[in-house]
C-alpha cells in the first residue's frame, strides 16, 4: 500500500504541475473570485493535503464466503471458504475533500445564491452521482469523471447565470460527495479495502477536480 500511495502521489504531483502550466486552476479560481495569492495557497494546500487522510470512524466489514478449488484437485473438489470479519477505516482526504468542502462553506456564506436554487442543484447532482457511481471490488466507488461537472455547469448556467461558477463548484463538490461517497458508505464494507478515503486518490475520487471542472465550464 505505501508504494501504491507514493506512486499515486507522484502521479498527482505531475498532473498538478501540468495543469498549473496551462493556467487551468488559475482560470477556474479566478472565475470564483479568488486572488492569485489565494489560488497558489489553495494549490499548495491541495497538493500536500492529498497525502493526508484524517480517520473518522471504522466500519465493520465481512467478506462473503466463496468457493476455493484445492490445488491438484479437479474442479469438482471445492471447499467453501467461510466469511472473514474485519474493518475498513473511513477517512477524509485533506486535499481532496476538506479543502473543497471548506471552499463550498465559504461560498455559501457569501449568500450569492438563493438557498432553494442551491439545494435543487446539489440534490440533482447527488442523484446523478448516486445512480452512475458503483462499488468496485478492491478499489472503492467509481463513477465517470465528467458527468457531474458537466451537469453542474449546465444547471448553474440555467438557474443562476450571474453566479454560475460558484453554483457549479458548490453543486459539483457537495453533490458528488453526497451522492457518490456518503450514500455508498453502506457498500464499502464489501469492497475489501482497508481504508476508504473520501476525496482521496484511490477509493473515493474526483471531488476536487469535479468542482474545478464545473467552475471552469460555467
Amino acid at each position: 500500500m505505501p508504494a501504491i500511495a507514493l506512486m499515486l502521489f507522484l502521479l498527482l504531483s505531475v498532473l498538478f504541475v501540468v495543469m498549473i502550466q496551462v493556467q487551468f486552476f488559475e482560470i477556474a479560481f479566478a472565475k470564483l473570485g479568488l486572488t492569485p495569492e489565494a489560488t497558489l495557497a489553495l494549490l499548495i494546500g491541495t497538493l500536500f493535503g492529498s497525502g493526508i487522510n484524517l480517520p473518522i470512524f471504522k466500519l465493520r466489514t465481512q467478506n462473503t464466503g466463496h468457493l476455493v478449488t484445492l490445488p491438484g484437485r479437479k474442479p469438482v473438489w471445492e471447499l467453501f471458504q467461510p466469511a472473514r470479519e474485519g474493518c475498513t477505516v473511513i477517512a477524509v482526504n485533506v486535499g481532496g475533500c476538506v479543502i473543497p468542502v471548506g471552499l463550498c462553506i465559504y461560498f455559501i456564506s457569501l449568500q450569492l445564491i438563493e438557498p432553494i436554487v442551491l439545494g435543487v442543484t446539489i440534490l440533482i447532482i447527488a442523484g446523478i452521482s448516486y445512480r452512475l457511481s458503483r462499488p468496485v471490488l478492491g478499489l472503492g466507488i467509481a463513477m465517470p469523471l465528467f458527468i457531474a461537472p458537466l451537469t453542474s455547469a449546465v444547471l448553474a448556467l440555467i438557474l443562476e447565470p450571474a453566479h454560475a461558477a460558484h453554483l457549479a463548484y458548490i453543486g459539483g463538490v457537495l453533490g458528488v460527495l453526497i451522492g457518490a461517497d456518503v450514500l455508498h458508505l453502506k457498500s464499502v464494507g464489501s469492497l475489501g479495502v482497508p481504508v476508504a478515503s473520501i476525496g482521496g486518490a484511490g477509493t473515493f475520487d474526483g471531488i476536487f477536480l469535479t468542482g474545478i471542472i464545473a467552475a471552469l465550464l460555467a
